[in-house]
């Protein structure tokens, strides 16, 4: 799958403020088709409901600290589930300790960002996630 500006995007953060700003940069860096998740509920929801049009989630941005458990569960799951196992995955959160940033990459996070972040940077992450081979773990 080729980085595009219509590729359907989710963003999965417990705090609509931080899902409002997350999906202003992206729309400030072009791409159109955001769709946002206060919980891993919600996001089930709408990678279900994705599917069964067959207008799938192409990437997931995620909070590592989540509501009911964390990004890592829903990340994990993400990778166990047969449809959407390889989809690029970038987990943010705002604390910036080496063990979180392993425990993410070795779970299979694409790549990883702390906040605060800009849209540049969150633009250059995207695009080293599909430079490097989509949904594969960084390196």
């Amino acid at each position: 799958m080729a980085l595009k500006a219509s590729m359907k995007i989710l963003i999965l953060d417990p705090v609509s403020g931080i899902r409002q700003a997350t999906r202003k940069m992206l729309t400030e860096v072009g791409f159109k088709n955001v769709v946002e998740a206060g919980d891993e509920k919600q996001a089930w929801k709408v990678i279900q409901e994705s599917l069964e049009v067959d207008k799938p989630v192409e990437f997931i941005i995620s909070e590592f600290e989540l509501t009911k458990g964390s990004g890592i569960d829903f990340l994990q799951a993400i990778r166990g589930h047969k449809e959407m196992g390889s989809t690029p995955f970038l987990m943010i959160t705002g604390q910036a300790e080496q063990q979180i940033i392993v425990q993410s990459i070795k779970a299979g996070a694409s790549n990883f960002l702390v906040k605060p972040f800009s849209s540049v940077m969150l633009q250059e992450k995207i695009a080293a996630i599909f430079k490097q081979g989509q949904g594969k773990k960084a390196a």
